[in-house]
């Protein structure tokens, strides 16, 4: 691979391919450090034809979305629209997986208000049995650092994830495997049941060479994602394509990322 200008262009194998899109982004209305101005104007100035914008659901201890920003958050979007026409710029959301329920911390009304609904399991997302997913959290946490994977933990986990799929409107499905062991396979074929796409993160990067080609044998397509956290790193995408050229994955199954 190599990169051909700073508008996210890149060759592999003589054919040039752009990234169009970063749907996962976030700013000073979670825990990002910029404005959603700042995310617009730096994916406008990549040539991004897409920008989206998905702060985390308000159910993240410190980090997630006040209810009541939920409208001043559309009202700047639209306000960008007119000053950035030649950009799609989207208003989304990381859902919080709250239980084995598939329960996310939106409901379907709220919910609606967006363009566009990711959902992820992250650590320190309460719900309505905040001491089960309290342990569950701790108990995934300890085993990360031990460097095991127990496989009830694997059951309890995967359970989060296909629920959740099962139960929502889910457009992608965030980070698979950070923070907590799964079965990235029994994921994916899901994911492909319920046309959600599989984010290659790269601010987590939680998917090494042989999880991708385990998650690329059922029919699923997959989304590039900088979690960008600062206005800079939004359309970071080259570990993930140097993992996907890597994985032997056919690029045309990246949604975000086309012939130029």
């Amino acid at each position: 691979m190599s990169e051909t200008n700073a508008k996210m262009e890149f060759m592999v194998n003589g054919k040039k391919y752009s990234i169009v899109s970063d749907l996962h982004t976030h700013t000073v209305f979670s825990h990002g450090k910029g404005t959603i101005a700042d995310n617009v104007r730096v994916a406008h100035s990549k040539g991004l034809k897409t920008i989206g914008i998905s702060d985390h659901g308000p159910s993240h201890l410190g980090f997630g979305i006040s209810k009541k920003d939920i409208p001043v958050m559309r009202a700047e979007v639209e306000r960008l629209r007119k000053i950035y026409p030649d950009i799609e710029i989207l208003l989304g959301v990381e859902a919080n997986i709250m239980n084995r329920s598939g329960e996310l911390d939106l409901g379907p009304e709220e919910l609606s208000q967006f363009d566009y609904v990711m959902a992820g399991y992250h650590y320190g997302a309460l719900g309505r049995n905040p001491f089960g997913t309290l342990f569950n959290a701790a108990h995934n946490l300890a085993v990360y650092k031990l460097k095991r994977e127990p496989k009830h933990l694997i059951r309890r986990n995967t359970e989060y994830i296909v629920s959740a799929l099962e139960k929502n409107d889910i457009k992608i499905l965030t980070h698979p495997g950070d923070k907590a062991p799964m079965d990235l396979l029994e994921i994916a074929i899901v994911c492909a049941k319920t046309n959600t796409l599989v984010e290659i993160n790269t601010q987590h990067m939680s998917l090494n060479v042989e999880d991708l080609k385990t998650m690329a044998l059922a029919d699923v397509q997959f989304y590039i994602g900088s979690d960008a956290h600062v206005p800079n790193r939004v359309g970071d995408f080259v570990a993930a394509i140097h993992l996907i050229l890597d994985s032997g994955i056919d690029i045309d199954r990246v949604l975000n990322i086309q012939v130029a």
